[in-house]
């Protein structure tokens, strides 16, 4: 997939990217997959073609974005506003959380980039990023 492509799909369904070697940010999208009960979202590590093609779309540095990135409509969420909007598109009681929005950005950032930054100390990290199942393996994007 081109780039034009794979802005195109973040119209129909949101691309979360995520660092593929991150024991956490594989939890999170584990945890995403099994509550998105319409399989909307579409996954792509940050390591992979697609994740590289669409973080140098949006210029965004790896070093700047390491863990998680939520793309909808062509827009680029980072940080704790991406954790935050993934959790509202699954709906149900997942969108509580998405009150912390009233927080501004810095403040919520702080805290993400203070657990994101020992995230791999917490959590781990694995050797290759993670290779989907065959039965969600159309969810990815690489």
């Amino acid at each position: 997939m081109n780039t034009e492509e794979l802005l195109s799909l973040s119209g129909q369904h949101p691309i979360l990217l995520f660092d593929g070697v991150c024991n956490l940010c594989d939890g999170f999208v584990q945890f995403i997959m099994k509550r998105d009960k319409k399989a909307a979202f579409r996954f792509a590590p940050l390591q992979s073609e697609a994740g590289s093609l669409l973080l140098e779309h949006f210029d965004l540095k790896s070093g700047e974005v390491d863990s998680v990135v939520l793309i909808e409509n062509g827009v680029a969420n980072i940080r704790s506003t991406a954790a935050l909007r993934a959790g509202k598109r699954l709906g149900g009681l997942w969108i509580l959380p998405y009150a912390f929005m009233v927080i501004p950005p810095f403040i919520r950032d702080a805290v993400y980039k203070f657990i994101a930054n020992n995230r791999y100390k917490w959590f781990g990290k694995k050797d290759s990023c993670m290779i989907p199942s065959p039965e969600v393996r159309s969810r990815f994007l690489s």
